[in-house]
């Protein structure tokens, strides 16, 4: 595992527009979180834009608050967040027959050099299991989506 951005992606039986509504809702994120560790929203607006702040109640052992900026955004193409750390996660949306190609990314390329690959060593592993899950949570979401007539 020495990637700098570890990467997966899925094909979505959805159109962009939903699956980007999930993503761009921070109260929905503990809906598709594979990590086990986003737990609500504490702060925020409703719907996430460019440098847009939110704050999510998580627990890791612990559990604490952490606040995250919205560093890149196309409507139904791209949204992008970190927090005090600069790392990225990154999701790329492209229309498919059948639906929306999701990538998720985490991406390590604003960090210094040198401290790319402790960052790898000490959470390259589980966010990579936790990008799949967060992929196969946001497939469901999006899909039940999807299917439900709006109301």
């Amino acid at each position: 595992m020495g990637s700098d951005v570890i990467t997966a992606s899925t094909v979505v039986a959805a159109p962009p527009s939903v699956v980007f509504a999930i993503l761009a809702d921070p109260r929905q994120h503990p809906r598709i979180d594979g990590s086990g560790t986003v737990r609500g929203t504490v702060a925020g607006p409703e719907r996430l834009s460019l440098g847009a702040e939110f704050g999510m109640d998580m627990k890791q052992g612990a559990s604490y608050k952490i606040k995250n900026r919205v560093v890149e955004f196309e409507e139904d193409r791209l949204i992008a967040w970190r927090h005090v750390g600069p790392h990225r996660w990154r999701y790329e949306l492209e229309p498919v027959e059948g639906g929306t190609r999701v990538t998720e990314s985490w991406d390590l390329t604003h960090y210094p050099a040198l401290l790319r690959p402790v960052m790898r060593a000490l959470f390259g592993k589980r966010t990579e299991a936790a990008v799949r899950e967060t992929l196969v949570r946001l497939s469901a979401a999006a899909e039940e989506d999807a299917a439900t007539p709006a109301g």
